[in-house]
């Protein structure tokens, strides 16, 4: 048999050729295992879609409770940095955000009351105008309008029991929602109260390499949820304050009712700020006539592109890292299966999972390189450096003064584990934060 030579020479044997049968073979062994795994992926993601869905009740509490607590985190670290205690701090900052709310309300209500008549007096003008237009442009009489607008209301009228229940049902959704909105507010006094002490805990009951991941996970995933709303919360603040005084100009009513609702719809990407857009565009037209309702969509307009071309690459910097098309599916996703609500909620959970995925493809890119150089190597790929954000000042230092981790409020104030960090697991790192003595941005 002749030898492999090594240079390359005569004596060195051909390479050895695969059949296509084996090649073939290989091939659809490959295709059936990696099927057969995102068969398993799939059924997986259903089963956990089925027990969300069983325990929604639960799950929409907490959501919204973990975004409330993004909004109120930084005020609250913020005292607890002065020495205020944790629960003062809490306290001040969940009932601050509840005397703005309310004070947004009051504020509210009078302009509602003294401009509702005026808006209906208005519909009705402009109703009269589409009567004549109909009767001038197409030759409707009188009586073939009124056949019309009886035929609706005889419809209406048929219609009465469907109504009732879908009224009754209405009422049913705003109590539930009510009573989601208030556990989601005690559980965002916890979560702002607690939360800097539950990744420490964590990293303690899973373990240190575990553990080193998953507090990554986690606060990485918190810092871009933290980021995409207090970035929307300025934006909306931004865009509200421009349109509402503009409407004021314009003289179109319910000009601060609107300017809430453009605020509140710039949680939800795209779709929000056109349908506020499109109810004022609506009022001006029914209340004020065409020319104001053209002048409204110009101003909208302007608004919008200020915000897409200067606001939002300012504030959000490299924003959600979503294309445009990913964000149009997930709010529409999330509207068809659980309405607004899910409109709302699409958004930021998908920027979270799209963070994790992110976390987890560096690992991989990590351990690929860390294989190919040192194949022997099998240690856990080291955490990625978290890229800076805008709210990077914002990120939670832990205070010195305070019980180390969930369970352990008896370990005395200042006191330290075996490991480099207050808890034993190596360096501390809180819920939305890196530490402030190894971050300086």
């Amino acid at each position: 048999m002749t030898q492999p030579n090594p240079a390359g020479g005569r004596g060195s044997s051909p390479p050895r050729r695969e059949s296509r049968g084996r090649l073939i073979g290989d091939g659809l062994s490959w295709t059936a295992r990696w099927s057969l795994r995102l068969v398993l992926t799939a059924l997986g993601l259903s089963l956990l879609g089925v027990i969300i869905g069983q325990l929604w009740s639960i799950v929409l509490p907490v959501l919204l409770g973990l975004i409330i607590a993004t909004v109120l985190e930084p005020p609250a670290t913020w005292m607890r940095m002065h020495r205020v205690p944790p629960l003062l701090a809490s306290l001040i900052v969940v009932v601050g955000a509840l005397a703005v709310v309310g004070g947004v309300i009051a504020a509210i209500a009078p302009s509602v009351v003294a401009q509702v008549p005026q808006l209906v007096t208005g519909a009705t003008a402009g109703l009269s105008d589409v009567e004549r237009w109909l009767s001038t442009t197409f030759g409707l009489g009188q009586s073939q309008i009124g056949q019309v607008v009886q035929g609706a209301i005889n419809q209406l009228q048929s219609s009465a029991t469907s109504i009732a229940g879908t009224v009754l049902t209405g009422l049913t959704t705003i109590a539930n929602g009510l009573i989601d909105m208030v556990l989601a507010l005690v559980l965002a006094f916890l979560f702002v109260k607690d939360g800097y002490r539950f990744l420490p805990w964590m990293r303690r009951q899973v373990g240190a390499s575990a553990g080193m991941h998953l507090a990554e996970v986690g606060a990485r995933s918190w810092d871009r949820l933290g980021g995409f709303i207090r970035s929307q919360a300025i934006v909306g603040f931004i865009d509200a304050a421009c349109i509402g005084v503009g409407l004021v100009i314009i003289g179109v009513p319910l000009a601060l009712p609107l300017a809430v609702l453009t605020f509140f719809g710039a949680f939800i990407p795209i779709v929000g700020a056109l349908t506020a857009g499109a109810l004022s565009v609506l009022i001006a037209l029914v209340s004020s006539g065409f020319t104001k309702a053209l002048v409204v969509l110009i101003l909208i307009l302007a608004v919008q592109q200020i915000e897409g071309n200067l606001l939002q690459p300012l504030v959000q910097g490299r924003g959600l890292g979503l294309h445009a098309a990913v964000i149009i599916l997930a709010v529409t996703g999330g509207g068809s299966v659980a309405g607004i609500v899910g409109a709302f909620l699409a958004v930021p959970v998908v920027a979270v999972a799209a963070e994790i995925a992110r976390y987890i493809n560096e690992q991989i890119d990590a351990r690929a390189r860390s294989d190919e150089e040192h194949p022997s190597d099998m240690a856990p790929a080291p955490a990625a450096k978290q890229p800076k954000t805008r709210f990077s000042w914002l990120r939670r230092v832990r205070p010195t003064d305070g019980p180390g981790e969930l369970g352990d409020d008896d370990v005395p104030d200042g006191g330290s584990r075996p490991g480099g960090g207050p808890n034993g697991t190596g360096p501390d790192r809180t819920v939305g934060s890196r530490e402030a003595t190894t971050t300086n941005e």
